[in-house]
């Protein structure tokens, strides 16, 4: 069920996906006092297509995940900004200087303000970029942005049963992911982790999301794996449910849609909306047959055929 994390793919992870599915539960958590001036009544809109055509020539680390998100604010007035989100898994010698370019090119590709947002979760507290800055014969810049910095929330004790926002469990996630190495207490958390989406009353969506990003990130090995398939299993019969152990299936299948969509991106640029809709919603076998069309196809109608 779990994915070596060395093999994950970091352009699509689970902090991706959490982020575009709860972002307002996202700022709320992290940046409240950015989230109270967002109008949430008016609709928030990712625009990571035009994000991956400004940064593609950047070299990729261990990135999580990174997000551009159009916002409106609450000023009466039509305005809107640019939201521009990192999350960082690794320490990056120039981070300063590459949020400072990114911030940059979006602001003179929309013409409008944008607002740079980091999420660090590398393990050493030290490491803490949030500015970059040059001064050189009276030529002065000074770039600031807003990090966190998830090893601070050590601190702050996450109530996971009785969670008022979702990231207080997607935190204490990642962090028991970075301090805790042993196989068996890893399991053990994984659990607690998991049996908490239940105690919590989340709904079959909900509970399904976050189990995606809690076996992601706190990824077993194939013995202790399987002892914790089966004791889901049988937590889940004691419920009489059947929300998580159903995630394989779904999971195999949204990695096979994103690989022959990658593909075919690769091979004849940007799709439609209808088009990466037709995929993401295939089942496995159309999959991939359409996998194995896409490698001597000369058009997009071929793949389909």
């Amino acid at each position: 069920m779990s994915k070596n994390q060395n093999t994950l793919n970091e352009y699509d992870s689970p902090w991706k996906e959490i982020i575009e599915q709860f972002f307002p539960e996202f700022m709320s958590f992290f940046f409240c006092n950015i989230a109270i001036e967002i109008d949430w009544n008016k609709p928030y809109e990712f625009l990571d297509n035009e994000l991956e055509k400004i940064t593609q020539d950047a070299e990729i680390g261990k990135r999580y995940a990174d997000k551009l998100v159009k916002v409106f604010l609450k000023d009466g007035a039509e305005t809107w900004l640019l939201v521009h989100i990192e999350v960082q898994g690794y320490k990056e010698s120039d981070f300063g200087f590459r949020m400072f370019i990114y911030n940059r090119r979006i602001a003179e590709k929309h013409n409008k303000e944008v607002v740079s947002l980091a999420i660090l979760c590398d393990p050493d507290p030290n490491y803490q970029p949030q500015q970059y800055q040059h001064n050189r014969w009276g030529c002065e810049l000074n770039f600031k942005f807003p990090i966190i910095k998830l090893l601070d929330f050590e601190d702050q004790e996450q109530s996971i049963d009785n969670a008022s926002n979702i990231f207080s469990i997607i935190v204490t996630a990642h962090l028991k992911s970075i301090n805790i190495k042993q196989s068996e207490k890893r399991k053990v958390w994984k659990m607690k982790l998991v049996k908490a989406l239940y105690k919590n009353g989340y709904d079959r969506a909900i509970i399904i999301a976050l189990f995606r990003f809690i076996d992601w990130v706190i990824a077993l090995p194939k013995g202790i794996d399987d002892e914790f398939s089966t004791e889901l299993q049988q937590f889940e019969k004691e419920l009489k449910v059947r929300y998580v152990t159903s995630i394989e299936r779904i999971g195999i299948k949204k990695g096979e849609a994103n690989i022959l969509l990658r593909l075919m991106k690769k091979k004849f640029g940007d799709l439609s909306n209808e088009l990466e809709s037709r995929i993401t919603d295939a089942d496995s076998e159309q999959l991939e047959q359409w996998s194995e069309n896409v490698l001597t196809a000369e058009t997009i109608n071929e793949v389909f055929h």
